[in-house]
């Protein structure tokens, strides 16, 4: 069985070589590479517990002993951060994966169907997409009560109609090639055409949304534990610690500077590396530039 894809024959050693001569895909994975490292290695290592208070050491500027300083607590923000990654890559993983897991399925068989099937999805979709990411944390909290898991759940609903909408798009320019009407000449069904011929070909749309969403993901999982809806402490979120830095701008800026910075490169470096891929695997897009 032979795939088509929409992107170039080339041989694994010629895609390394364009990604790594393209600045918005090199910057992007190298940021997203660090993060994940910080991420990965606060399971094992901290610099200070994040758990632990000392109230002597509270709101202390960056020195040598807290390069990033210490909060209200006496906890180091340096640990906070590191911590706060994990928990915001695992929240945003977790999201993108039910986003993508449900709606990309969704949006195929919508467009294999077509007619009052792909009608009655898009309407289902366009009903989920009113409510956003927030609005779906409120009420669902409401009802369990915040924390972590329920902003996953909040997210991940919120993504499915993305990922379906970006999937039915892409499958709906894909049905009329020629390969297709060729597959269906020769006897396969839309559900087998869709999985062989359908789904390899708009992987790089796919992939791309992924990183856009993974970003977003981050974005709304600081959103809602800033408002009270997202990790719970002890557990250090960045969205948490800029809830508790607005009130002491002045005398402790550090608070909100350094988990600010955290979400701003993290989402750079998501963004830049979405932009890389389409780059490197789109070839009407490296033509375009």
């Amino acid at each position: 069985m032979t795939l088509r894809f929409d992107i170039p024959e080339e041989n694994f050693a010629d895609i390394l070589v364009k990604a790594f001569t393209n600045r918005s895909f090199l910057t992007g994975f190298v940021i997203t590479i660090v993060v994940a490292a910080v991420a990965i290695v606060s399971f094992f290592w901290t610099p200070f517990d994040v758990t632990r208070l000392i109230i002597a050491d509270k709101t202390q500027a960056p020195s040598p002993a807290h390069w990033f300083g210490t909060d209200h607590f006496g906890r180091d923000i340096l640990s906070m951060i590191m911590v706060g990654a994990r928990n915001s890559i695992a929240v945003a993983l977790v999201a993108v994966g039910i986003g993508m897991g449900v709606g990309v399925p969704l949006g195929a068989f919508a467009a294999a169907r077509g007619g009052i099937v792909d009608e009655a999805v898009m309407r289902l979709n366009d009903l989920v997409f009113a409510f956003p990411a927030l609005l779906s944390a409120i009420m669902i909290t409401a009802i369990f009560g915040p924390g972590a898991l329920n902003a996953i759940i909040a997210i991940g609903i919120f993504n499915i109609p993305v990922f379906a909408r970006v999937a039915r798009a892409g499958a709906l320019a894909i049905w009329p090639r020629e390969f297709i009407l060729a597959a269906r000449a020769a006897g396969k069904g839309k559900t087998l055409i869709t999985l062989e011929h359908v789904l390899p070909n708009i992987v790089t749309l796919l992939l791309v949304q992924g990183t856009i969403q993974f970003a977003l993901g981050i974005l709304a999982e600081a959103g809602l534990s800033y408002v009270g809806l997202g990790t719970q402490p002890p557990m250090p979120s960045w969205g948490r610690m800029l809830f508790d830095a607005q009130t002491r701008m002045v005398a402790a800026p550090w608070m909100a500077i350094f988990p600010g910075m955290a979400i701003v490169v993290t989402v750079l470096g998501l963004n830049l590396l979405g932009d890389g891929i389409a780059d490197i695997l789109d070839p009407k897009s490296r033509r375009q530039r």
